[in-house]
């Protein structure tokens, strides 16, 4: 009798064993899987898009999941060559900041046919119904904020732009500066050159608007990197009168120009930590079957000498 009572527990015992595993590989094992994130943005060379991506890591490091991250250097065939091979790492999201709106479209709509969620970051895209969501600030009132101060400081003003014209973000910035003072006379644009958003290339920009022999008196750029490239030819060229500069970001570098300097008047601030936060947020909610909203804004704030003191000067906000 004991033989039998040890075998049929020993029986019981497997059959109980086998079931765990069963259940364990079932259910609990694909609610515990890793998954996998990767992320493309325009350029590395912008503590920007650092910002936005450290926020998303922190994310995913905590969820014991795992980011891919690239940088395509401004170049739009190497980013397409980095979604492709992002896609053969078998990702389940891939996040995106694009070097041109329009270019990644065809690349952007094999990766959709994948099954793999598309959130594009900071600057849209031209075909705004491939992304699954698309996570912006606010960029056209960044540029009408910008120029509201301006008029209101200077009763009168010529001005030169800074553009990076295929970055639909930098677009939207400077039609909400061009809209705001059109109808008005006493503010004219007088100059405008593209520079991609780039330091190093805003200078060569602005002392080409400068040989011309185009006068202004301030300069309205696309973001801080290029408002940096801006102060940088104005003293190399020793104008001999005064110009100020609005730029777009709140960066830690241009709040504390800001704080010491007369040519840096004020900095529409976007806020590289929320859109991170809100980019990964809206990510998990995808992979988990909730509801989530395609089109994310996030609000921008001027930021000028009268207010500096309001703000971290040291990072971004």
């Amino acid at each position: 009798m004991s033989f039998y009572k040890n075998k049929a527990l020993k029986i019981t015992c497997i059959v109980s064993l086998i079931m765990i595993c069963f259940v364990y590989h079932h259910y609990l094992n694909t609610d515990t899987k890793q998954i996998k994130f990767g992320a493309t943005y325009m350029t590395m060379n912008n503590t920007f898009y650092k910002a936005v991506n450290n926020e998303i890591e922190n994310v995913v490091n905590n969820h014991g999941d795992v980011l891919y991250t690239r940088d395509p250097a401004l170049d739009p065939k190497k980013q397409n060559e980095q979604i492709k091979d992002l896609v053969s790492l078998e990702i389940d999201v891939l996040i995106i900041n694009p070097v041109e709106s329009s270019s990644i479209n065809k690349t952007l709509k094999e990766v959709k046919k994948a099954g793999i969620k598309i959130i594009v970051v900071d600057a849209p895209i031209s075909d705004d119904q491939i992304a699954d969501c698309t996570v912006v600030s606010d960029n056209y009132d960044a540029g009408v904020q910008c120029a509201k101060d301006m008029m209101q400081r200077f009763d009168h003003a010529r001005i030169a732009l800074l553009e990076h014209s295929k970055a639909l973000s930098a677009v939207d910035r400077i039609n909400g500066f061009k809209d705001t003072v059109a109808l008005n006379e006493n503010y004219q644009i007088v100059g405008s050159e593209d520079c991609l958003g780039q330091t190093e290339l805003a200078l060569p920009a602005l002392n080409k608007i400068i040989q011309q022999g185009i006068d202004f008196d301030v300069v309205f750029c696309l973001n801080d990197p290029t408002a940096l490239g801006a102060l940088a030819s104005i003293k190399e060229n020793d104008l001999g009168h005064d110009v100020f500069i609005y730029g777009v970001d709140g960066s830690p570098n241009i709040k504390k120009l800001l704080a010491e300097t007369k040519a840096i008047v004020g900095t529409s601030s976007q806020s590289p930590t929320s859109l991170g936060k809100e980019t990964i947020k809206v990510a998990y909610k995808m992979l988990h079957h909730k509801k989530y909203k395609r089109s994310i804004i996030v609000p921008t704030k001027l930021i000028t000498k009268e207010n500096i003191e309001e703000y971290d000067i040291t990072g971004w906000q």
